[in-house]
This record gives C-alpha cells, sequence and structure tokens, in this order.
C-alpha cells in the first residue's frame, strides 16, 4: 500500500476534537489496534491551514504518541505524518478516501512567519 509523507512545516495545525478511542466495530465497541505492535490507537481532529486554505481532518495517532497539554483549539504538531490512500465497497457502493496517519501528536507553535 502507498504512504505519503506529508511536509508539515509552513502549515497551521490546530486541533479541533480531543483524542478519542478509535472504534474498529461501531456495533460491538471493539477498539482499533495497530496491525504490528496490536497498540490501542486514537484519533484525533484537526484544521490543517497552508497557503490560505484550509481542511477538516481526521488523524489516527497510536495511544502512547498522545502527548499531554493538547488545548483544544489551540496550534499541534503532527510527528511523522503520512496520508494513504485508500479504497472499499460497502454495500455495493464504491467509496475511497485517504487515512491519515501520525506517530505523534503534541503542542505545537504557529509557523514562524516572514518578514517581507
Amino acid at each position: 500500500m502507498r504512504v505519503i509523507r506529508v511536509e508539515t512545516s509552513a502549515a497551521t495545525i490546530l486541533l479541533t476534537e480531543a483524542p478519542e478511542p478509535k472504534v474498529r466495530d461501531r456495533q460491538t465497541g471493539e477498539r482499533a489496534v495497530d496491525a504490528l505492535s496490536g497498540e490501542p490507537l486514537m484519533t484525533i481532529g484537526v484544521v490543517y491551514i497552508e497557503d490560505g486554505e484550509s481542511s477538516l481532518v481526521k488523524v489516527t495517532v497510536p495511544e502512547s504518541g498522545v502527548t499531554e497539554g493538547l488545548t483544544l483549539g489551540a496550534p499541534v504538531s503532527l510527528v511523522g505524518l503520512v496520508a494513504r490512500p485508500w479504497e472499499s465497497v460497502f454495500n455495493g457502493q464504491q467509496r475511497h478516501g485517504i487515512a491519515y496517519r501520525a506517530a505523534a501528536v503534541a503542542p505545537g507553535a504557529f509557523p514562524m512567519t516572514q518578514a517581507g
């Protein structure tokens, strides 16, 4: 499966949804875990702002990668952010999208602006 590294140094990333356990099966409540490590996964919501455009994005992070001190509305840093295109068929409908995953989320800072 193809993985694309996301360069975030010029972006402002703000936390919009606090970390919550990622659910694998909504009917049973089973938690999603990393396929390799077996570690429980969390999801966060962020707004990703770059070049005057913004996108609301859900990001999956391992539970151990969720740093203390996260504040809603505050900037965060997404360590090792990657995007993975996906597609599937659900109830006969073709679906596709991009899944975002980071190794860690930590309190961040607004990017430095260049004096012009």
